[in-house]
């Protein structure tokens, strides 16, 4: 790539100025952006400047477009340099632009660039009859016809450095040149023979029909399917209300049965209740509590399982006996502890002992 630069100062005009014509369709342009957005026109302004101006965008033309759209002097310098559409220095009457990125390079670019050295000099450099001047470019778009040139507005495909030498040829001597590819394709067909998409059936039409036909075919088949279920159905309703099936005698009826003896209908039919153990012939459950009977250390002790026996009070609105504190509590057979307070565990005895006992009898000491 060349390097982008602005044109020596003797080569630059002293003044820029759109003529009324153009300037009458820079300000529709500018027009299509809302308020504040008037920069984004700044791309068509220059292409602009740069037709008026013979093919290329001197430094005045740049700082005229900056100030019709309010933007800094360098922003607008920055975009003419940065894409190669914008021609800074003069150019030929025919500016020939080379692609020279991989597809094109790899395709016969590079014999191109060579040929246009030879004939016109370095990229940049205008021959002296003010013709032709050439650069190498980036992509422009047409890798499928690889390698290609844009010459002014227009795009020539197919290149060899001997297509490309008539086409200057027939250029300079003003006669007629065919435009985009110059070995007869049409647009990006393949290069050679055409050996795909040759089956006529995908452009006449009958591709869609056959689709069609197939797609109308499996309606009328659903259709004659849900006639035959809809018949079916129909024959069925009539041979049943023809000959109906007996129905069975408890068919959605409530199930009847004894009602159960409860107390509550019981009562309500005037009998007496029924105790469910007297019923089964079993003795009716008592509370698991003990009555002691105390009469006498004679009387035969309570359990001795360590539990506690408490006589059930007779009223039951009494409630049961509050827990006395611990350590205190009876034993049956046994005489209550009077202690106060807390006790060093002498005053136990075990159950069913009588007080009055004193051991076994036997000599005493010292007698």
């Amino acid at each position: 790539m060349a390097n982008r630069r602005l044109a020596p100062v003797s080569e630059q005009p002293e003044r820029f100025a759109f003529t009324p014509e153009n300037a009458e369709w820079a300000k529709g342009q500018i027009a299509k952006y809302p308020e504040g957005r008037q920069a984004s026109a700044v791309i068509p302004l220059l292409w602009k400047a740069q037709e008026q101006h013979g093919g290329w965008l001197p430094r005045k033309a740049i700082e005229a477009v900056a100030d019709q759209l309010g933007m800094p002097h360098i922003r607008v310098l920055e975009v003419a340099t940065f894409y190669t559409m914008f021609a800074l220095e003069p150019v030929g009457r025919y500016w020939i632009q080379v692609c020279g990125t991989v597809p094109c390079d790899v395709c016969g670019a590079r014999e191109l660039k060579q040929m246009l050295h030879d004939r016109l000099g370095p990229p940049g450099h205008v021959d002296p009859q003010g013709t032709f001047s050439w650069l190498e470019v980036e992509c422009l778009g047409a890798c499928c016809n690889a390698p290609m040139a844009q010459i002014n507005h227009d795009y020539y495909e197919d290149l060899t450095p001997e297509s490309l030498g008539r086409l200057m040829d027939d250029l300079a001597a003003g006669r007629p040149v065919r435009v985009g590819s110059q070995t007869g394709r049409t647009s990006s067909e393949p290069k050679d023979a055409v050996t795909t998409l040759q089956d006529e059936t995908l452009f006449d039409g009958s591709r869609v029909g056959a689709w069609r036909k197939r797609f109308e075919e499996e309606g009328l088949k659903e259709t004659g399917a849900e006639a035959a279920r809809g018949e079916a159905e129909k024959a069925r309703t009539e041979n049943a209300a023809a000959d109906p099936k007996p129905a069975k005698p408890t068919a959605g009826r409530a199930s009847e049965s004894p009602a159960a003896a409860a107390p509550a209908q019981r009562a309500a039919d005037g009998q007496a209740p029924v105790d469910p153990a007297a019923a089964t012939g079993q003795a009716a459950p008592e509370r698991s509590t003990v009555a002691v009977s105390r009469t006498g250390p004679e009387t035969e002790p309570g359990p001795r399982s360590g539990r506690s026996y408490t006589t059930t009070p007779s009223n039951p609105d009494e409630g049961r006996p509050v827990a006395e504190t611990k350590g205190s509590t009876r034993e049956a057979g046994a005489e209550p502890m009077a202690a106060p307070g807390r006790t060093d565990g002498s005053q136990a005895k075990p159950v069913g002992v009588d007080p009055a006992d004193k051991g076994p009898p036997g000599p005493k000491p010292g007698g």
